[in-house]
């Protein structure tokens, strides 16, 4: 029989898992698989978890939201023989499992992780730590972690824009140096995110860039800071229509960036806070995760060159 850690974050999202946890395991059980059930009991601990008890197991199934996978793929990461992933949903948003088409219904998560096939997915690092979909800073990166989660459960995606709402009047702009293969860029951003990602805050985002999870690439959007209020009007309008053609919105596809400010620059890891980093060196781990998936659904290429901005 095969050997299966599963962890849980009994406080992701709804708790569904309270209510659907015994038949996900029984499913798995059924299946042939030797269960090892650990729920987290606070945050940073999964990566410990990981570094102490991965190599027991040829399977990790993670549940929870997206924070709960950020801090399991970044214990896997530091594994030798990194294990193969299998994600159950549990969280409000859930962007690197819209993006990998995983099921957002805990049952049919579990089927696919037992009917699934290896998918090689791309992983980004910030300063080392990993993120499995999205790194960013500026205006509106904390809504997501700064959102009561009894405002999530009530409002679910919705929550986030309320939150944003409130922040509107208090946007600041960060002069920031982004050097990357193809050049350098300076200027005032009220807005940056690099990600390998097709859902970007439960909203496809990948359609233009034709985005691939294993193609060795990462994409970057920063929104270049507007100078009134009719500009911050057009910039709004054109990131709602995602017309990234706009001229204050710059758009590069990379493997290797790093971003440099005189002060401090508030990051925010997949939905999670990161830090304020005034130096940060990001870089993309080609086909570092091994995603049980339908391999059909997922976005996936041939590796690409990186393209100029």
């Amino acid at each position: 029989m095969n050997r299966m850690l599963l962890l849980i974050n009994p406080k992701a999202g709804k708790e569904e898992i309270r209510a659907k946890g015994i038949d996900v395991i029984d499913l798995f059980t059924k299946h042939g698989w030797e269960v090892t059930v650990r729920t987290t009991q606070r945050q940073g601990e999964i990566p410990e978890i990981l570094r102490e008890r991965a190599a027991e197991f040829p399977l990790v199934v993670c549940c929870g939201g997206d924070g709960t996978l950020n801090e399991t793929v970044d214990g896997l990461l530091s594994c030798p023989d990194a294990p193969a992933l299998g994600y159950l949903p549990a969280g409000t948003v859930n962007d690197f499992a819209s993006s990998l088409g995983i099921p957002k219904d805990l049952d049919e998560a579990a089927k696919m992780i037992v009917n699934g096939e290896r998918f090689d997915c791309d992983v980004g690092t910030l300063n080392g730590r990993a993120f499995t979909y999205i790194a960013a800073f500026g205006a509106f990166t904390d809504v997501a972690y700064q959102t009561p989660q009894q405002t999530k459960n009530l409002f679910g995606r919705a929550a986030y824009f309320l939150e944003a709402i409130k922040r509107l009047p208090n946007i600041t702009p960060y002069h920031v140096v982004i050097e990357y293969e193809q050049g350098c860029i300076e200027d005032d951003f009220i807005f940056g995110m690099v990600t390998n990602s097709v859902s970007v805050g439960g909203f496809k985002a990948g359609e233009q860039f034709g985005v691939s999870m294993n193609d060795g690439l990462l994409e970057g959007v920063f929104l270049r800071a507007p100078k009134s209020v009719a500009e911050m009007n057009q910039l709004i309008n054109a990131v709602l229509r995602r017309e990234l053609d706009y001229e204050a919105i710059v758009t590069l596809r990379t493997t290797h960036l790093h971003l440099h400010t005189a002060g401090e620059l508030p990051w925010t890891l997949d939905g999670e806070c990161g830090g304020d980093i005034p130096d940060a060196d990001i870089r993309v781990c080609p086909q570092a995760l091994h995603v049980l998936a339908d391999t059909k659904k997922a976005p996936s290429g041939e590796p690409a060159k990186a393209e100029e901005a």
